[in-house]
């Protein structure tokens, strides 16, 4: 069955009435990214920051719709030294959930600077195990 006008109008209106809720969504994504990119400059340590450390925005490409709902999917490109790792993120009342590289996976309920330290250096073992370098042995700066 073709869509009516009226079907189309409804949809622009939805939009419109979410912009809001899904700047809200996405901004709060951004920054749990944003963090997990300054806890990954920190996993080896205080006073010894990991260097070439870069988070790059990027569309989540399992994406299907623009824009990205309410509780859709955002991510970024973790860049730690030679190693590029996507991250991807969403929001599931006050919990992250997320998935990065080949297999890894993370559900935050309440994501602290503890919390990201561990994720983050979780990112960096799961980067080190996946080129084959034992622990300790591999120098991402």
């Amino acid at each position: 069955m073709p869509a009516s006008n009226a079907d189309y109008a409804a949809l622009q209106q939805a939009i419109q009435k979410t912009r809001n809720a899904r700047a809200a969504d996405q901004e709060t994504c951004e920054a749990f990214l944003n963090a997990l990119y300054h806890a990954a400059r920190h996993a080896n340590g205080p006073g010894k920051p990991l260097n070439n450390v870069t988070l790059n925005a990027a569309p989540d490409p399992f994406a299907r719709v623009r824009p990205v709902p309410v509780g859709g999917t955002h991510a970024a490109w973790l860049k730690l030294g030679l190693y590029e790792v996507l991250v991807r993120v969403r929001r599931d009342g006050p919990s992250y959930i997320g998935e990065y590289g080949q297999r890894g996976t993370f559900l935050l309920t309440r994501p602290g600077e503890t919390e990201l330290l561990d994720l983050a250096r979780a990112i960096i073992a799961d980067g080190a195990d996946l080129y084959g370098l034992p622990e300790n042995d591999g120098v991402l700066n």
